[in-house]
């Protein structure tokens, strides 16, 4: 399942934060905290003051020499708090190339009276002006002339302050959004693509595929919410996979510009970020989009990780290449939810022919399955509830494939991988498929209930990575070489999100005589669901003692 704009609700929170301190009485107090340490102060110039005289630092003195308006002022002011947050020393000597990004835009305190304060503390001022000051106030004192023109500039420029305060919160919206291309990503026509179901007769092939990236709104909007986010990242095997393979091998990404598809809350961006990429581009069409970008913020990865809301078919990137593609795409039974043809969009598009897909493998494998428990427990169980016959529960029973984490004595017989993929050279056509197979019931096997399928995934470190063991599981590929990184979904491993598809047979209760054979092969269809392009209809065809069945399972 894919992990799959500063106007967030935390920024919500913090703009009515803003709202709240503009419109305070001017004579309640302020509460001004050092820049420095965590010291309060009843004006912005005390402030100020107690870090020349306590820390040595100067903050009009590097407002000054940097000749810094408002904005640079509050830019300054975040880059500060944002390096005492972090326990990192303040560079030697500030210059404006490090608080240039726009991230610095944004307070690091909500609320931070120091901004709200800028105007009164001293204002800049050019060589020998306090000199002509002085004279104007000596010399000129009884001038009304002077004196007028002097107030009226003195207003003119409070109420430029004012201004720019009142503005602030817009400011710092609009021009990340200009910056970092979030608005208008979505034209009229890619809006009506999203909202199709199917791609009608007669279209192109490149409206086919925005059709099936938009696919359904609902799609979208579940991963809006924080709870399924918190399922993926609570996933240790799946997350931990990502994390160790680039972690281990920062030598990839060191210097390297790296796209996320699907970036969810941005954690396998921070992952890149952290292990020395120069740039990440984060891409999702889910409101998650706001919270990863925040989440970034207050990790100090902003100047890395640039954040794009919109489908990877629709978004411009601020790059024409990429050195490595990094998303985590996979859904129910691999293929569910058509996030995958996305991922081969943008591999065609942007990745350098040399460059490098994060995973890089994945296999689909089926295996037989025999449960009598949960036969009982789940099927029959209809046909005596409390004395009762509610065999009407049980319509459509063996027509939806079942996500379920099957415990391994289930597994009746020998697993056997039916398609692999070569993240690299896979063709979208290449994911409607039909594969042959053939598996060996166990001898301890009683029935045959129905089939187990699931898949493995493989981080390759290089496009000529050959991930084809004899017996095509991830154990074994880790087993043959030290630092390997892949993971399981089946039944022989850690529980994950994804858990097992279970195809149920509707005549599962016939037993497996002594004297049947035990083998049992067929062909096993992935189709894509005519009413949804993002579900999947799984088709089995298999031969068992010489009798041919059929049967399909929807995954919606």
């Amino acid at each position: 399942m894919s992990e799959r704009e500063f106007q967030s609700s935390s920024e919500s929170s913090d703009e009515e934060g803003w709202l709240d301190t503009n419109s305070q009485d001017d004579e309640e107090p302020l509460a001004v905290t050092s820049l420095l340490d965590d010291r309060v102060f009843a004006d912005a110039t005390s402030m100020v003051a107690y870090c020349k005289a306590e820390h040595g630092f100067d903050f009009l003195a590097v407002r000054d020499r940097l000749d810094l308006d408002f904005y640079g002022s509050v830019k300054l002011i975040n880059f500060i708090r944002q390096r005492v947050q972090e326990g990192l020393a303040l560079p030697a000597e500030i210059s404006a190339i490090d608080f240039a990004g726009d991230g610095f835009l944004k307070p690091v305190l909500n609320d931070d009276a120091l901004i709200v304060s800028l105007d009164s503390l001293p204002e800049p001022q050019p060589q020998g002006s306090a000199s002509k000051a002085q004279s104007s106030t000596g010399a000129d004192a009884s001038s009304a002339d002077s004196l007028e023109k002097e107030y009226q500039q003195l207003r003119s420029e409070l109420e430029s302050l004012t201004r720019q305060f009142e503005n602030y919160r817009l400011a710092v919206s609009e021009t990340l959004d200009q910056r970092w291309g979030v608005d208008g990503q979505l034209s009229e026509a890619s809006k009506e693509a999203t909202d199709a179901k199917q791609v009608p007769k007669g279209e192109s092939e490149d409206q086919g595929k925005s059709s099936i990236a938009g696919g359904t709104d609902y799609y979208f909007e579940s991963y809006s919410h924080s709870d399924i986010h918190e399922t993926m990242l609570k996933d240790a095997i799946r997350t931990d996979a990502y994390r160790d393979f680039i972690y281990a091998n920062k030598h990839l990404f060191a210097g390297k510009t790296v796209l996320d598809i699907g970036c969810g809350t941005g954690i396998l961006s921070m992952f890149c970020a952290k292990a020395g990429a120069k740039l990440v581009i984060a891409v999702d069409r889910s409101e998650i989009i706001n919270k990863a970008r925040e989440n970034i913020f207050h990790n100090g990865l902003s100047n890395q990780i640039t954040c794009l809301k919109g489908l990877i078919e629709e978004v411009t990137l601020p790059v024409d290449q990429v050195d490595i593609i990094v998303s985590e795409w996979m859904g129910y039974a691999l293929l569910y939810e058509a996030m995958l043809p996305s991922v081969l969009y943008a591999r065609d598009k942007y990745l350098a022919p040399d460059g490098l897909l994060v995973p890089s493998h994945a296999s689909l494998f089926i295996a037989p399955v025999s449960d009598s428990e949960y036969i009982c427990d789940s099927i029959t169980f209809w046909r005596d509830v409390y004395g009762f016959d509610m065999k009407a529960m049980q319509a459509g029973i063996y027509e939806d494939a079942r996500m379920l984490v099957m415990p391994e004595k289930t597994v009746a017989g020998s697993m056997c991988m039916f398609k692999h993929l070569d993240l690299h050279t896979v063709k979208v056509e290449d994911l409607v498929f039909t594969s042959t197979w053939t598996t060996m019931l166990s001898q301890e096997s009683e029935s045959l209930d129905g089939f187990l399928v699931w898949f493995d995934i493989y981080f390759g470190t290089s496009r000529t990575s050959q991930i084809e063991p004899v017996d095509a599981s991830s154990q074994a590929w880790i087993a043959a070489e030290r630092d390997r990184v892949a993971f399981t979904t089946g039944p022989f491993g850690k529980a994950t999100h994804w858990m097992q598809c279970l195809l149920l047979d509707k005549e599962h209760s016939k037993p497996i005589e002594e004297a049947d054979s035990r083998e049992v092969s067929g062909q096993l269809s992935f189709v894509t669901a005519d009413d949804n392009p993002r579900a999947l209809t799984l088709r089995v065809k298999w031969v068992q003692n010489g009798q041919q069945r059929e049967q399909s399972w929807n995954l919606r």
